[in-house]
This record gives structure tokens, C-alpha cells and sequence, in this order.
């Protein structure tokens, strides 16, 4: 189920809403967990079980690391540590990685390996990493083993950020698992988020995926280089808005339920530095391969070698957790690349140039990075790539028509991936205290806005849902 879909937004979420507040206190998780489950399994049914197994893994295996570390047993609990990743990898890798390896050992080898056709379950990558980041959590005595198993179900399971993050460390969410405040204010707030991920997933992000699309789609010779620069600029802002609208409803469908989550993005965009760009983008997936592989390999105080060792690692590591794709494995590589570049070479140099310099550069190597990450097989490559050298020109009456008739939603896309609309809403509040008022109708013409798009429109993907 989709946060922006009629079933979500007029069935699911009133419902789950009413019942949570019906609820006593002590009986709010317990709800969360059962409407979590329902919405994981709205679609997806048959992969509950699957859910509930790494749930019930990761809540055994706690308890007993935990037991173990408390009788000074830290070679035993390190083992039972090692075990439960092995389990949890074990799991996601089948699903995710198993037809992949079998491919390329089948082209190593000349041996052909049967690959059962399986569906890839919605989400594991997200509550798989949470969940593990938990057992790992306690074994580092961050956190303490959660006993109660409605409470870690409802940890695991919470449907704001189930299938596709941010992905939530326990410790930042402990407390408000055993006790939270609720308030309107927090209530409202959760709207506004809510409605201003909607719009730019609905109104931002699927009329841009179209554009894409529809350049995606044209046969190489109809598409010359414009073009193709074209359908890459639409699709980088698709992207952009897609995931950041989907976490910001996150984050306020978090809050509507008195859930304090963290930021996923933080205007990527207007990066200046390949490095920077990672510290705003996807930022609990980066945290979390910061905190849970790149440091305990050694981070950057190490040798420089062992250093490049550690960014390339962790890079080809992010690119798989992304996909079993040859192109998503490039795709991480190429971040390998410049980071370590930026780190080594021409990093202090690029500080130094004007600030729009840093921008333009670490934007062109964004969409180039976007480019391979969306060349998923070898028919996208062979029609997509010669574009770029001419195959159908450099530009042709169509390129100028889309130009004109895309160019304000172009200019919309490009300032509502800045601060500037941010900035220029927080200097009306502090000039005025209408704007609390402004934003009821605002929210409400958002939605209306969001509605008749969804109801006109057949066009309403969600690029995170494969990973």
C-alpha cells in the first residue's frame, strides 16, 4: 500500500489513527503493531511470515547476547552476535542477492545453477537492517534487550517507515517506545509534513517520472543528446522527490502517533562536494553503514591505504544493499571513486572555487551517478548510452517543444529542491502568526491538488519499492 494512494489516505490511516487514540496508553503499542502488520500485508501477504521470522530472530537473539554480555561472556556473546548477522544476511541474500551469485557463477564456471523464481519481499532491506542494527546495538550495551515482544514487533514493523525508512535505530527511539507525548500541535505538525511529502511525491516527483519515461522510452534514434540530457534531469529531480517526499511522510505520519523520527534528507542538492551530498541524502542509510561497518573496519584513522580499503567496502556494499545489479555494484564504485578522489587529490582545491562552481560540479556528477544507477539491464544501455554521442543528434523540434512546455515545472523542480522555499516560509512566520492559519488551507488545497492527480493519472510509482 502506498502513502499516496485513496486506500491509504482515506481508509488505512483514519482508521489506524482512530483506533490508536481509542486505545489506552499502555495498549497503543499493541495497535500500532496489529496495523502495521495489516498494512505490510495488504499486498503482501504471503511474506508476513517471513517478517515475523526475522522479528522473532533478532528478539531471541538479543535477549541472549545481552545474558551473555551481563555474565561477562563477551566471546560467547560475540559469537551469538556473528551468528545473527550470518542469519539475517543469510535471509535478505537469498531473497535479494542468490539469483545474482548463482549468474555469475554460472559465467565463471560454465555451470548452470537453478534459481527459484521468487519475489523480492517489500521493505527487507529497511527492517532488516534496523533489526540488526538493534542486536548489534546491544551487544555494544547502547541499549538494553527489549523483553517485551509487542513492544520490538511494533519497533520492527512500524508501518511510517516499514517498507521504506528512514531507517530507525532502537536507541533513538526507546523512550518513545515505553512512553511518548502526544499533543495537537505535534498532531498537526505530522499533517504538514505529511501533506508536503505527498505533494512533492504526487505533484513533483510522478509528473517528472513521466518526462523520464517518456525519454526512456523513445527509440534511439528519436532521442538526440537534449533529449537524453533531458529524460536524466527529470529523472534526477524524480528520485529526489520520490524518496524525500515518501520519508517526509514518514516523519509526519511518525508524529501523528507522538514518534520523533529523523530527517532523511536535508537538500541534497545543493551539495557542495560529492562528500557533502552524502551527509544530506538517504541519511539513515548512510549513518548506518558509518556506524555499523565503516568505522568498526577502521574509518579514516587508519593508514591511507587500509583507508581506501575501508570507502571501497563500504561503497560496494552500499551499491549492492541498493540492488543485485551489475550497474547498481558501478554505481557504488563510482562513489568509491570520487570520494576518494575528493579525499586524496582535488578536495582542498574544489573548497577553494565559488560556491556555485562546487554546486554545478557535485550536481553534474550526481546525475551522471543517477544515470548508472537507472541503467538496470543491457537493453536501457544499448538504447539509452548512444545518445549521448550523437546517435539521433543533437537536438531536434520535439527537444524545443518539451523545453518550452516543461521549462516553470522545470524551474519549480530546481527551487523546491533549495532551502529557498523553506527560508522564505520561516521569514513570513517570524513577521506574522497568520501563517499558522495560512497552512490549514494550504494543506487542504495540497490534498485536493494531490487527489485529482491521483484520480487522472495511473502514474503513481514508488522507486524505493525494490530495494
Amino acid at each position: 500500500m502506498l502513502f499516496s494512494s485513496f486506500e491509504f489516505i482515506f481508509l488505512f490511516l483514519p482508521v489506524t489513527l482512530a483506533l490508536y487514540y481509542a486505545a489506552p496508553m499502555k495498549l497503543r503499542n499493541f495497535v500500532l503493531l496489529v496495523m502495521s502488520i495489516i498494512f505490510y500485508g495488504w499486498d503482501v501477504k504471503h511474506y508476513i511470515l517471513l517478517m515475523f521470522a526475522t522479528i522473532a530472530l533478532d528478539y531471541a537473539m538479543a535477549i541472549a547476547v545481552s545474558a551473555a554480555v551481563k555474565r561477562g561472556k563477551r566471546t560467547g556473546a560475540k559469537w551469538l552476535l556473528a551468528l545473527t548477522v550470518v542469519l539475517n544476511l543469510a535471509i535478505l541474500g537469498f531473497f535479494k542477492y542468490f539469483g545474482f551469485a548463482a549468474d555469475i557463477f554460472s559465467s565463471l564456471t560454465g555451470i548452470s545453477v537453478s534459481v527459484p523464481q521468487v519475489t523480492l519481499p517489500v521493505g527487507i532491506s529497511f527492517y532488516t537492517f534496523q533489526s540488526l542494527s538493534y542486536v548489534i546495538d546491544v551487544y555494544r550495551q547502547e541499549c538494553a534487550a527489549q523483553l517485551n515482544p509487542v513492544t520490538f514487533g511494533a519497533y520492527v514493523t512500524m508501518y511510517p517507515q516499514l517498507i521504506a525508512g528512514p531507517i530507525v535505530r532502537y536507541v533513538d527511539v526507546e523512550k518513545q517506545l515505553q512512553s511518548r507525548t502526544h499533543s495537537f500541535a505535534m498532531f498537526a505538525d505530522g499533517i504538514r509534513i505529511f501533506t508536503v511529502g505527498l505533494a512533492k511525491k504526487v505533484l513533483l516527483a510522478n509528473p517528472a517520472g513521466e518526462m523520464w519515461k517518456h525519454y526512456l522510452e523513445l527509440h534511439a534514434d528519436e532521442r538526440s543528446f537534449v533529449g537524453a540530457v533531458l529524460g536524466v534531469v527529470f529523472f534526477t529531480f524524480q528520485i529526489y522527490f520520490d524518496f524525500s517526499g515518501y520519508s517526509d511522510m514518514a516523519v509526519g505520519l511518525g508524529k501523528m502517533l507522538g514518534f520523533e523520527f529523523c530527517i532523511n534528507f536535508n537538500y541534497p542538492y545543493t551539495a557542495k562536494s560529492i562528500q557533502d551530498f552524502w551527509r544530506r541524502w538517504h541519511i539513515s542509510l548512510s549513518t548506518w553503514f558509518r556506524e555499523y561497518v565503516y568505522i568498526p573496519l577502521g574509518g579514516n584513522r587508519c593508514s591511507i591505504p587500509r583507508h581506501i580499503f575501508n570507502l571501497f567496502a563500504v561503497w560496494s556494499l552500499t551499491g549492492l544493499w541498493h540492488g543485485a545489479s551489475y550497474n547498481f555494484v558501478l554505481w557504488g564504485v563510482f562513489y568509491f571513486v570520487l570520494l576518494t578522489l575528493e579525499k586524496y587529490v582535488y578536495g582542498k582545491a574544489l573548497a577553494k572555487l565559488p560556491s556555485f562552481v562546487q554546486r554545478i560540479y557535485t550536481l553534474f556528477f550526481v546525475a551522471v551517478g543517477w544515470l548508472i544507477f537507472e541503467m538496470t539491464s543491457a537493453e536501457r544501455v544499448s538504447s539509452y548510452l548512444p545518445s549521448f554521442v550523437g546517435s539521433g543528434g543533437f537536438a531536434n523540434s520535439s527537444d524545443l517543444w518539451e523545453i518550452a512546455r516543461n521549462a516553470l515545472f522545470i524551474v519549480i523542480l530546481a527551487v523546491g529542491s533549495t532551502t529557498l522555499p523553506k527560508r522564505l516560509w520561516s521569514k513570513m512566520e517570524s513577521k506574522t502568526t497568520a501563517t499558522a492559519y495560512i497552512s490549514i488551507p494550504l494543506c487542504m488545497a495540497a490534498i485536493i491538488l494531490c487527489c485529482a492527480y491521483l484520480a487522472s493519472s495511473g502514474f503513481n510509482p514508488f522507486l524505493y519499492f525494490r530495494f
